[in-house]
C-alpha cells in the first residue's frame, strides 16, 4: 500500500512536471523531443521499477543496459548486507541472552544443592520458585535464538543469491564485497553460538551433579529413619 501510494504521487508529480515544461516550451513547438525523451523514459522506468527505481531517470537515457544491471545488482547487494547486518546483530544478542538465562539457572541449581538439607520448607518452595521461572526465561530465550536463526539462515541465502548475480552481471566488487561481509557474519554468529554451546556443557554438567546429589541426599534420609525405627537393642554390638 505504501508503495502504491508513492508510485500515485510519483505519477502526479510526472503528470505536473509534464504541463509545466510542455507549456512553458508551447512557443518552441519543434523541439520537444529533449523533453518529452526524459519524460517519457522516466515514466517507463517508473512502470518497470514499481516506483522503487534508484537510478534517476533523468540519467536512464545516457546508460546501456549492462550499466543498468550493475547498478541494480550493486543495490541489490548492498541492501542485502544491510538485511544480514540487522538480523546478525539480533542472533549475536539473542545468543549472548541465552547463555546469561542459563548461567544464572546453573548458579541457582547449584546454590539449592549446596543448601540441600539446610533450608526450611518454606525458603526451598521460594528457591524452587525462582528456579522454575529461570527455567521458563531459558526456554524463552531458546525460542527466541531460534526464531532469529531461522531469520538469519534467510539472510545468509539472500546474500549468496546476490552475490552470484552481482558477479554474472559484472559487479565483481560488489559480489567480493557482500562475500566478505557474508564471511564476517558467519564467524560472529559462530563465537556467539559457541558462548550459548558452553553454557549448555555446563548446565548439563550441574543437571548430572544434581542427580547425584539428591540421590545420595535420598539416600541419607533412608539411613537415618531406618536407624530411627530399629531398637537400640539391635544397632548395640555384643
Amino acid at each position: 500500500m505504501a508503495a502504491l501510494k508513492r508510485g500515485t504521487a510519483y505519477f502526479s508529480f510526472l503528470r505536473r512536471s509534464a504541463r509545466v515544461l510542455l507549456s512553458s516550451r508551447r512557443p518552441a513547438v519543434h523541439k520537444p523531443g529533449r523533453w518529452s525523451n526524459i519524460l517519457y523514459t522516466g515514466i517507463a522506468s517508473l512502470s518497470v521499477g514499481g516506483g522503487l527505481c534508484a537510478v534517476p531517470f533523468q540519467q536512464v537515457e545516457n546508460l546501456s543496459h549492462d550499466s543498468l544491471i550493475k547498478r541494480a545488482a550493486s543495490l541489490v547487494t548492498d541492501s542485502s548486507t544491510t538485511f544480514l547486518s540487522q538480523t546478525t546483530l539480533a542472533l549475536i544478542d539473542a545468543f549472548i541472552e541465552y547463555s546469561k538465562a542459563v548461567h544464572t539457572l546453573d548458579a541457582l541449581q547449584k546454590r539449592y544443592l549446596a543448601s540441600l538439607g539446610k533450608l526450611t520448607p518454606a525458603d526451598e518452595d521460594s528457591i524452587w520458585q525462582v528456579i522454575i521461572g529461570q527455567r521458563a526465561q531459558v526456554n524463552d530465550r531458546q525460542d527466541e535464538c531460534k526464531r532469529f536463526e531461522s531469520t538469519w539462515v534467510s539472510a545468509v541465502r539472500l546474500c549468496e543469491t546476490a552475490a552470484e548475480a552481482a558477479y554474472t552481471s559484472g559487479a565483481e566488487h560488489a559480489s567480493i564485497t557482500i562475500r566478505t561481509n557474508l564471511q564476517v557474519a558467519q564467524s560472529q554468529v559462530e563465537q556467539a553460538r559457541k558462548l550459548s554451546l558452553d553454557a549448555d556443557m555446563k548446565l548439563a554438567e550441574t543437571k548430572v551433579m544434581e542427580i547425584e546429589r539428591l540421590a545420595q541426599y535420598k539416600a541419607s534420609l533412608e539411613s537415618n529413619n531406618y536407624e530411627e525405627e530399629v531398637p537400640e537393642a539391635y544397632l548395640r554390638e555384643d
